[in-house]
């Protein structure tokens, strides 16, 4: 297994959900060591779940009474040997349990604190429960996502969950890592979904500006408003994906299509005659399956793809080439990224249960009095 180039960095996650689960894997699959602190209750026998839980593989889960006196002076003393510690509660939560930043870094003042939540720490919403799709609807992101004509369509939790919100914290607490090994202090990082998601659409926001972007779905190049940037049914009831935007490249597009010699193909940028562009690129997938299609796009500079589903991705041949799938513990499950030269970042894809590794953790990490902590029910072994 590859040490990956976070290696001897230690994480302490809080447990939560959604986000900040997918932050802590991320440092894990790049070799952080990181201790998951799951709450005493959840490693009950009968309680523990979790086997089928990628992002918390790579950890290790101690279970903690986070009410109790001595489950959070243990949580404290992971503090003074760690980094980072990650938390995805409400504003305010950690502080009423003692765990908070000023608790932390008074334990740890190197310690970099990083705060995930879709509202961020202050603000008139930050007590207001939410979810992806209200984090994504408040910044405009949503309201830009469709067709012409139509209603926002959804994208799943990963524009703000994971991109605007779990990335947002990685970059953050790993910057304020590198800014602590030259200054000597910790900080605490505010990472909000709001602000990730809001920062993701600056190029947008930048097209916007100058006049090259309509505020309507479904209208602009990127949005499926240009023809030669949208997804085409197959014969057999599949979609191919197309984005050819430069010149060359829908030049090859058109070319691989068969409509290279075709009387009267609007040009690449009359918008006016889009939409009978789009019924001749329309009828023209019609005529093959996917699979057909894909076999003469691929490979070449159309910029065009099968449209594959979660299960079909795991066998496509580029794919499987790249190992951009592994199989884990009899799992396929999405490989580590990004790539490293010479620090290899590995994963053993085993998803950890709550309470899993509460005596390995305070052993490794020199805790007195271990079976003190286990009888008193301070900390849980599962």
């Amino acid at each position: 297994m590859g040490k990956g180039p976070l290696s001897g960095v230690r994480v302490i996650e809080l447990a939560g959900i959604g986000p900040g689960p997918f932050a802590a894997m991320l440092l894990a699959d790049l070799g952080a060591d990181v201790i998951r602190v799951d709450r005493a209750s959840a490693a009950k026998p009968g309680r523990a779940t979790g086997g089928s839980d990628f992002t918390n593989r790579g950890k290790r889960s101690i279970a903690v009474d986070l009410k109790s006196e001595r489950g959070k002076e243990v949580v404290l003393g992971l503090v003074e040997k760690s980094d980072i510690l990650l938390e995805g509660f409400r504003p305010g939560v950690t502080e009423r349990l003692g765990i908070g930043p000023d608790d932390c870094l008074a334990r740890n003042p190197k310690l970099v604190y990083g705060r995930m939540t879709g509202w961020g720490q202050q603000g008139p919403l930050a007590q207001s429960a939410g979810h992806d799709i209200g984090y994504i609807a408040i910044t405009g992101s949503l309201h830009a996502i469709g067709r012409a004509g139509g209603p926002p369509q959804v994208p799943m939790n990963l524009l703000g969950d994971f991109a605007g919100g779990s990335m947002y914290l990685v970059v953050g607490v790993l910057s304020a890592l590198l800014e602590s090994k030259t200054s000597g202090k910790g900080q605490v990082v505010d990472a909000a979904i709001v602000d990730g998601t809001a920062h993701l659409t600056t190029f947008i926001h930048g097209f916007l500006a100058g006049g090259m972007w309509q505020d309507e779905r479904g209208t602009n190049m990127l949005d499926t408003g240009a023809p030669w940037y949208d997804v085409y049914e197959t014969a057999d009831g599949r979609h191919m994906a197309v984005g050819a935007i430069e010149p060359q490249f829908y030049a090859e597009f058109v070319r691989l299509l068969g409509l290279e010699d075709e009387e009267g193909l609007p040009g690449q940028h009359e918008q006016q005659r889009w939409p009978e562009m789009r019924d001749r690129f329309a009828a023209a997938f019609r005529t093959r399956t996917r699979d057909e299609w894909a076999k003469i796009f691929l490979p070449s500079d159309s910029c065009v793809a099968p449209v594959l589903s979660l299960r079909e991705a795991y066998d496509h041949p580029f794919n499987t080439e790249r190992d951009v799938f592994v199989e884990r513990g009899g799992r396929r499950q999405p490989a580590p990224a990004p790539r490293f030269s010479r620090t290899a970042a590995e994963t053993d894809g085993i998803p950890v249960l709550p309470g899993g590794q509460s005596r390995d953790v305070l052993t490794d990490l020199g805790f007195d009095d271990v079976d003190g902590l286990l009888e008193s029910g301070a900390v849980v072994q599962s």
